[in-house]
């Protein structure tokens, strides 16, 4: 059994209940804010790099994520750093991030403290 949250934007996680010794969702979103784009100065969540969250019962976590675009010079690293700081979380046996590219990211992804912090209003 597995707990999903489509993720959509920053700061739209829907999640279901945890129950006992669950993995919190919280703590997984902020284990995955912790990851920056090293060209941008805002996290990878708040830029809305992450599409879903998909919390499982035995403490797997597997992540879908986007890039900014196909040619992104931290493709690889990204995700691998993304991958760590989730593993870190308190009861995560495992994580998974895997990169998709449908829907396309676009800049109507990114929360408002991006925008904020990225001149982009």
């Amino acid at each position: 059994m597995s707990r999903c949250c489509a993720v959509g934007g920053a700061g739209a996680g829907a999640g279901a209940g945890a129950g006992a010794g669950a993995v919190d969702e919280d703590a997984v979103i902020a284990a995955i804010a912790t990851v920056h784009d090293p060209e941008i100065p805002v996290n990878i969540y708040e830029l809305g790099l992450i599409y879903a969250i998909e919390l499982f019962d035995d403490g797997r976590v597997k992540v879908e994520m986007t890039l900014t675009a196909p040619n992104c010079p931290s493709a690889q690293e990204l995700p691998l750093q993304v991958k760590e700081a989730v593993e870190k979380v308190p009861g995560v046996t495992s994580a998974s991030v895997d990169v998709v590219w449908d829907p396309p990211w676009d800049m109507s992804r990114m929360s408002d403290e991006a925008r904020l912090a990225l001149n982009m209003f």
